[in-house]
């Protein structure tokens, strides 16, 4: 026999329509009650029909997550692994399910976005990178549909989002490195309309500025991607013109890359840090010295900022800042 969301309302004593309420997460039904109608929803072995439901509430439950990049690239990037488990653990937590798609630039992550509130698929969408002038918050802002972004946006009045202080963070590094000697340090990093690239760039300067140290321009790359190829490329450019004493990336493929170089050409005196803390970078030959931006706890608030707005939750806060830590590791310099 079927147990219908009448059976729970009629045992737990209350109208089906708070029961539905209930099951909705919505958070003018008191403590009392809640307890009462999940007791009973576990006690007769009640499972809500979703597709129902969402057509009476229009409530789905559903989170949509569009991810910056092909699968062959998610995999091979474990960042996105680390967030979208940080992403998974909220929403399960809290009774959601994530959807995700792939997307290979803004245009079609417009589609996507289109697609997903036009069917009324999602509640609510996770954006995973911030642009310039970034055509996806500006979409979903006209649309004032629930959103939140894993980075700094440009404008951030009235937006959620989360990320670590990527200027701060960088900055730590590069003063670091000064302090251990070095005063020719280079840096490379991702796609420049990036805000994280931005920030990261400005702590770098920011950093030999205070030291009184020159910025050279040649020394400074930024690549179309955080990829090995694109680290290993910016590094041959750099070696090219000269041979720093250190190199601080913007993420620890681009660091691979390097590290990859300077073996081909037996450079043993160049001190590299990468960035993001991926698992491999303790693997590498030597270890890579990284900073860790606990990726995973990124996607775990972006997910909670995103379900307490849904559930119409008093919010103080409309961001976090996640902590960062420098690991140096056992061999900073490739030797």
């Amino acid at each position: 026999m079927n147990v219908t969301i009448k059976d729970v309302a009629r045992e737990a004593n209350v109208s089906p329509s708070t029961v539905s309420r209930v099951l909705a997460g919505n958070p003018r039904i008191s403590d009392e009650t809640k307890e009462k109608v999940m007791e009973t929803v576990k006690r007769l072995n009640y499972h809500p029909n979703v597709i129902a439901r969402s057509l009476a509430n229009n409530v789905t439950k559903i989170l949509g997550l569009i991810l910056p990049s092909g699968e062959e690239d998610l995999f091979r990037n474990p960042f996105f692994i680390q967030v979208m488990t940080g992403i998974s653990i909220y929403a399960q937590k809290m009774g959601y399910s994530i959807v995700y798609t792939f997307s290979k630039n803004e245009e079609e992550e417009i589609a996507f976005l289109a697609n997903y509130i036009n069917s009324k698929m999602v509640d609510g969408m996770l954006l995973l990178t911030t642009r310039s002038e970034d055509k996806c918050v500006e979409y979903l802002n006209e649309r004032q549909f629930p959103f939140v972004i894993v980075g700094r946006p440009e404008i951030s009045a009235d937006i959620l989002w989360v990320d670590n202080d990527n200027r701060r963070a960088m900055y730590d590094v590069t003063k670091s490195l000064i302090e251990k000697g070095h005063d020719d340090i280079a840096f490379i990093g991702g796609p420049s309309e990036r805000t994280m690239s931005k920030d990261r760039l400005s702590g770098y300067k920011d950093a030999l500025i205070e030291a009184n140290i020159s910025i050279d321009e040649k020394l400074i790359l930024q690549m179309s991607d955080f990829t090995e190829n694109e680290g290993y490329d910016a590094c041959s450019s750099i070696l090219e013109y000269r041979k720093p004493s250190a190199i601080v990336t913007t993420d620890d493929l681009l660091a691979f890359g390097v590290s990859k170089k300077f073996k081909e050409e037996k450079i043993k005196d160049v001190w590299l840090v990468g960035f993001n803390n991926i698992p491999l970078s303790e693997y590498q030959n030597p270890p890579l010295s990284t900073v860790d931006i606990n990726a995973k706890k990124l996607g775990y608030y972006a997910t909670k900022l995103l379900i307490d707005r849904l559930q119409q939750k008093e919010q103080e806060l409309d961001h976090y800042i996640i902590e960062t830590k420098f690991i140096e590791r056992e061999s900073t310099n490739i030797g």
